[in-house]
């Protein structure tokens, strides 16, 4: 064991990116860059590619015409025999591109990257900005600044300290765009750069989510899309609504932005006694760098609110210990306000630290996802925020991912001394990149509590440890383990497959047996997005079928349920279900559109006084109080069909905040075989107005 652990640290300290001087013992290297020392290689080479193109690149008729200004991305790489070849090229005009592949079809042949002293290839992202501008070493300008740096210490004193380090201070220059902060993740915003993330050929990791702007900086500009919708705005006021942060501010080796946050809705609940529905949240958003390896990111919110009557309800339904009334799913505790409405203040940070390029530490209170779906079977952000610990590790073809978080079980029964009860949590997730095409990841995780006094065990802090082993390790009844497989399949730059599956528990015996035993606790996705769908660009389209069996997530030692906060950690409506979703989404320019359809087909306890039985999808309740063995099937017990469909559509007053005007129409039709005091009949129109800061997902399809 002890070998297998040592090859491991020597892997993990040995392979990274295939473009970082770190990790090579040189990078390719042009001729006129032989001379130059090993730290200036990766400069030269970029100067030298640029100079290159500055000087062959010919502007198309077509684009002088139109007077175009904009950029061309591209991915390219270097292969083990030196040869430039373009692997994708994304540009308004067909004449840019073919003019980018002559380019780079005629650039020399270097000398290839060096891995141990053998050759091998190299992968990169550049954008050529049109107009062409004369590239500058980046050398050239470290050394100047490096002189006036200089200069201005050795005249300064004490008395204008101050002074200097005002004039230290720059233009802001979108700094966010390639730090190592997370893009906050909604899937609307996210499907604007999944189809330059999924292109065939790209070594890019969709899963687990959020993703850091470093990482999507290498396939979509960002910034560039940021600027591209950028308002004339001649005032400073006109440019802080449309346009920029708040406040930002840069100096020498750091930088921040500040924003208020809004969420403010008006609405109505045609089924809700109430007049109205309303939300009112304020609150400040922070994003700093200090050097260019080290950022934090916090976010504070005070809100109150009232929604529509099923949401009411089920919110209630997930009522903590003691006198406040209510949970908003995704959110936290809320206290009663006024007579029928809720006050939920929420808290929301993290540092991010990358001390190598190829490695990447998180610790902070928030949320994460894995899966390439709008649902995810294997860790969603459905629940409330947690503390987390989080360490991606990308190399090769390979992304790495450990996470350990601890949670809350707030339910009356596990009280102690008016405390909530502490549990833990830690995943596994290994992504791999098989083919340009093929991508497959396999997921473990397990929930443990502080049986024993163990605390946080220990054991499960390795991040390249098997779970499973270590559950049988520590005692039946120790932890709880959960298996899971994801893929990937590019059809084409168009259309991409994906699927889950998870395994609760496995018997093979009760698999072969035909007879439906409870122990097959296992789900699984399939789903497939169509970008740009039937040539219309930023058109996406996706379908996904979801199925978890009955029990799955549950276990006998009820804290080691698959929970946070009462909510679930993984698929919003537990277990015991099917579901047929149909999205779609659009943008263009500021304008945005999005529609989703979900069918649903789930199995509700009865919870009265004659059946009390569980029947597998209330992942909180024990699964020895099922009443069957065998014959176990989804939608059994109060079968519930639903339906559901939300139209949302908008307009972005502010690229930079993600600050939107809005309307939302919700239809949910929730049709139980029979009315109990948990499981009413709802028929629901619920529409709303508003605008919003759109840093995180709303679930409305309880």
């Amino acid at each position: 064991m002890k070998r297998i652990v040592l090859f491991a640290i020597l892997l993990s300290a040995t392979f990274g990116y295939a473009q970082t001087i770190i990790t090579y013992e040189k990078p390719p290297v042009f001729s006129e860059c032989d001379s130059e020392s090993v730290d200036q290689i990766k400069s030269c080479f970029n100067f030298t590619l640029n100079s290159f193109i500055y000087e062959n690149f010919e502007i198309p008729q077509v684009v002088t015409d139109e007077s175009y200004k904009g950029n061309i991305q591209i991915l390219f790489e270097v292969d083990s025999d030196g040869e430039f070849k373009v692997v994708y090229v994304d540009a308004i005009y067909d004449e840019l591109k073919e003019e980018t592949k002559r380019v780079f079809d005629s650039l020399p042949k270097v000398k290839p990257a060096t891995y141990n002293g053998n050759p091998t290839f190299t992968q990169y992202s550049l954008t050529i900005n049109i107009p062409l501008t004369k590239p500058v070493r980046e050398l050239d300008q470290i050394e100047q600044e490096n002189k006036l740096t200089k200069k201005d210490s050795l005249n300064a004193t004490l008395s204008d300290e101050l002074d200097r380090l005002n004039k230290e201070l720059k233009p802001y220059e979108d700094l966010e765009y390639t730090s190592q902060l997370n893009i906050p993740f909604t899937h609307s915003y996210y499907a604007r750069f999944d189809s330059e993330m999924n292109a065939i050929g790209t070594n890019s990791h969709t899963a687990a989510k959020p993703f850091l702007y470093s990482d999507v900086a290498r396939y979509y500009d960002v910034q560039a899309e940021k600027e591209r919708l950028a308002k004339d705005a001649d005032s400073w006021l006109e440019r802080k609504v449309f346009n920029e942060h708040l406040v930002e501010v840069q100096g020498k080796d750091y930088w921040f932005t500040v924003d208020p946050i809004l969420d403010l809705q008006l609405g109505k609940d045609t089924e809700a006694e109430f007049n109205s529905t309303w939300n009112n949240t304020r609150g400040i958003y922070i994003q700093a760098g200090l050097g260019k390896r080290f950022n934090l990111s916090a976010s504070v919110y005070e809100s109150q609110g009232r929604f529509a009557n099923y949401f009411n309800q089920y919110a209630e339904s997930l009522k903590a210990f003691g006198p406040d009334p209510a949970i908003i799913p995704g959110r936290g505790i809320a206290k009663r306000f006024k007579e029928n409405s809720y006050d939920y203040p929420v808290a929301e940070a993290y540092l991010s630290y990358t001390p190598a390029d190829f490695i990447n530490v998180q610790f902070g209170h928030g949320k994460n996802f894995i899966g390439d779906g709008y649902r995810s079977l294997l860790q969603s952000d459905v629940s409330s925020p947690y503390p987390f610990l989080k360490l991606n590790a990308t190399f090769w073809k390979i992304k790495y991912t450990s996470t350990w978080m601890w949670l809350k079980d707030v339910r009356p029964e596990v009280v102690e001394d008016k405390a909530f009860l502490t549990k833990y949590m830690a995943n596994h997730y290994l992504s791999w990149n098989v083919s340009k095409r093929l991508n497959i990841g396999l997921f473990e995780s397990v929930m443990w509590a502080d049986a024993n006094g163990r605390g946080f065990d220990i054991n499960y802090l390795n991040p390249i440890i098997f779970f499973r082993a270590i559950e049988f390790q520590t005692g039946q009844g120790a932890g709880n383990a959960i298996l899971g497989l994801t893929s990937k399949y590019k059809l084409n730059n168009k259309v991409n497959l994906y699927g889950q599956f998870i395994l609760d528990e496995f018997s093979l015996s009760h698999v072969t047996g035909g007879e439906k035993s409870w122990k097959n606790k296992f789900g699984y996705q399939l789903g497939a997005k169509y970008f740009n769908a039937f040539e219309v660009d930023n058109l996406l389209l996706q379908a996904e079928y979801n199925r978890v069996r009955p029990f799955v997530y549950s276990h006998n030692t009820q804290i080691l349920n698959y929970g946070h906060f009462n909510q679930p950690m993984a698929h919003l409506w537990g277990a015991n279900f099917s579901e047929l979703v149909l999205i779609g989404r659009y943008n263009y320019k500021r304008w945005f559109g999005d529609a989703k359809f979900i069918f649903g087909k789930r199995g509700f306890d009865y919870n009265t006084d004659e059946d009390n039985f569980s029947y597998g999808g209330d992942i909180y309740r024990d699964y020895n109080d099922r009443d069957r063995d065998t014959g176990v099937t989804i939608g059994q017990g109060n079968k519930t069909n639903s339906f559901m469909t939300e139209i949302q559509a908008g307009y972005v007053l502010n690229p930079a905040t993600n600050l939107k005007l809005f309307t939302n129409i919700v239809y949910r039709d929730f049709n139980p075989e029979a009315i109990t005091a948990s499981t009413m009949d709802s028929n629901t129109l619920w529409f709303s107005v508003g605008v919003r800061s759109d840093l995180f997902n709303w679930y409305n399809d309880l």
